[in-house]
C-alpha cells in the first residue's frame, strides 16, 4: 500500500514566495527551480505531523529561507 508521499516547503524565487508541495512515493518531482526548505514524511498518522511542529529545527529552516531569498 503506497501512502501520500512526502510534504515539502520551497522557496519559488520567480514569484518569491512559498510553496507547498508534494513528492509522491519518494520520487524527485519538487517543482523546477524551487529550493526546498522543509521536508516531513507525509505517510504517517495526524499525530505524528501535530508533533512534528515542536521538533522541527526552526532556526535552521529559516537560515534556509533566508539563503533562498537573497539568492
Amino acid at each position: 500500500m503506497q501512502g501520500l508521499g512526502w510534504g515539502v516547503l520551497t522557496w519559488e524565487p520567480l514569484s518569491r514566495r512559498l510553496v507547498v508541495e508534494q513528492v509522491y512515493d519518494h520520487h524527485g518531482n519538487v517543482g523546477m527551480n524551487t529550493t526546498p526548505l522543509l521536508v516531513f514524511d507525509a505517510n504517517v498518522r495526524p499525530d505524528y505531523v501535530q508533533k512534528l511542529w515542536s521538533l522541527v529545527n526552526w532556526t535552521d529552516v529559516t537560515a534556509r529561507f533566508d539563503a533562498a531569498r537573497a539568492k
